[in-house]
């Protein structure tokens, strides 16, 4: 059953990434939409795992590994950062690197820390 709600949670939350690119329409070379869904999914990852939540393991995993899972997407990070590469943008790779990367534990510790605050 814990596999059914994952598989339902991570169409979802494939769908709702796609729904994110479509309506964020940014006209750059530069990934705002694949920075912004991780950035995003990381700060829910932590603020879900480190707070004592009424949910069931099985929602939990649906959430983290299903919904979170398929929302963010580190292939897209390094597919996109390899063209950026290719076509000799290195300073937005680098500086994609450096946000995706740094970025994304900050966010995980802002979420982190809002439960260790309370």
């Amino acid at each position: 059953m814990r596999y059914m709600y994952i598989g339902i949670a991570g169409a979802i939350g494939a769908i709702a990434r796609y729904l994110v690119s479509v309506f964020i329409l940014v006209d750059s070379e530069f990934p705002f939409t694949t920075l912004l869904v991780n950035l995003v999914g990381c700060y829910a990852l932590a603020f879900i795992t480190s707070r004592t939540l009424p949910f069931s393991n099985k929602l939990k995993s649906a959430i983290g590994t299903g919904f979170l899972g398929s929302f963010t997407t580190f292939s897209a990070f390094s597919v996109e950062t390899i063209t950026m590469i290719e076509n000799g943008q290195i300073g937005f790779a680098i500086l994609y690197i450096i946000l995706s990367i740094v970025g994304g534990i900050i966010m995980s510790n802002i979420g982190w820390k809002n439960e260790v605050a309370k």
